[in-house]
């Protein structure tokens, strides 16, 4: 009898699909009570000839991005709990189970798991350290109200009611933020289970894709805070720190025009606001300094430039209107 449904959208996913299913495959889980399915979203390279060497179900559709791939696989998932990974992550052979074990709690409606990654580039290393961050915060909370899709799991049938994902969201950014948010909202209890790991092959490793990334983070998050604006002061999931950060940049960012006017003030202005954001930086610096001195020495400079992209993107989103 089928138990849980692992639904994996995949878009030109040639270079990583196959360790993603092959660790699908090999789960502690018996056989018989998960069953695999990838939604092929339109891809155009080998990715569907790679799908076919695994018993799994493939579902092929245009490419119309993650929200509506996820949604359909739901549509086709035969268990009364769906797990939702991506085609660039690798879940450790016992992902399923961990998952799966708090559902035990009859309260519980949704599961988030941990990240974890092997690159060994800087960039790539700092990102990790930063879900790390967020993980202590989710460890506290008897609650959350973040489920990443990288590693989620939810009964069926209030991921039915709710409607699943709004595909509204064309790209891999936010859709199951505006989901947790919903969930929560209505009541839903989440739980973290830093036991249930998979590994992500695809961190962003340069600064480039780091900044870009980071800028349509904040443009997206403003989309689901338009709907959810109370958590915009707060959820589970995001340091206060980082707010604070993402201030103390604009104020570094108002020097220049202040210091063309007014030499002294701008002076004065750039040492406080550098002063308040390296005081926050500190606690990061402190915990990257314990797990990767390498990272710690870089973190304050990536640290700004996080603020910085985060904090333009938000404003591009709210210049307009927190459209999609």
């Amino acid at each position: 009898m089928i138990e849980f449904s692992v639904i994996v959208p995949a878009y030109n996913a040639a270079r990583t699909i196959d360790k993603c299913l092959g660790s699908l495959r090999d789960q502690t889980v018996g056989k018989g009570r998960y069953e695999v399915i990838v939604v092929d979203d339109g891809s155009t390279d080998s990715t569907p000839l790679i799908v076919k060497g695994y018993s799994v179900k493939c579902i092929r559709q245009r490419n119309l991005g993650p929200a509506a791939a996820r949604n359909a696989g739901a549509r086709e998932a035969r268990g009364g709990i769906i797990l939702f990974t991506d085609s660039d992550c690798v879940p450790e052979s016992d992902w399923i189970k961990e998952m799966a074990r708090p559902f035990a709690d009859p309260s519980v409606s949704a599961v988030k798991g941990a990240y974890r990654t092997l690159q060994p580039g800087i960039v790539a290393r700092f990102s990790q350290i930063e879900f790390e961050e967020r993980f202590e915060m989710l460890k506290a909370a008897p609650s959350i109200d973040m489920v990443d899709t990288y590693s989620a799991a939810f009964r069926k049938e209030v991921f039915d009611v709710a409607g699943g994902f709004d595909t509204g969201f064309p790209a891999p950014n936010n859709e199951d933020t505006e989901l947790s948010y919903r969930l929560s909202s209505s009541g839903h209890r989440m739980v973290f289970n830093p036991r249930a790991v998979v590994c992500h092959l695809n961190h962003p490793d340069s600064i480039k894709r780091y900044a870009r990334l980071k800028f349509w983070r904040g443009y997206w998050r403003m989309v689901v805070y338009k709907r959810f604006p109370d958590k915009m002061l707060k959820d589970t999931y995001t340091p206060q720190t980082l707010k604070f950060q993402i201030l103390a940049a604009m104020m570094i960012g108002a020097c220049l025009p202040v210091g063309l006017l007014f030499p002294a003030y701008g002076l004065l202005l750039f040492v406080l606001a550098g002063g308040f954001f390296l005081a926050l930086s500190t606690p990061f610096f402190l915990t990257a300094l314990r797990k990767d001195p390498a990272v710690a020495v870089v973190s304050p400079a990536l640290l700004f430039l996080r603020a910085v992209s985060i904090g333009l993107g938000a404003l591009w989103g709210v210049a307009r209107g927190g459209r999609k």
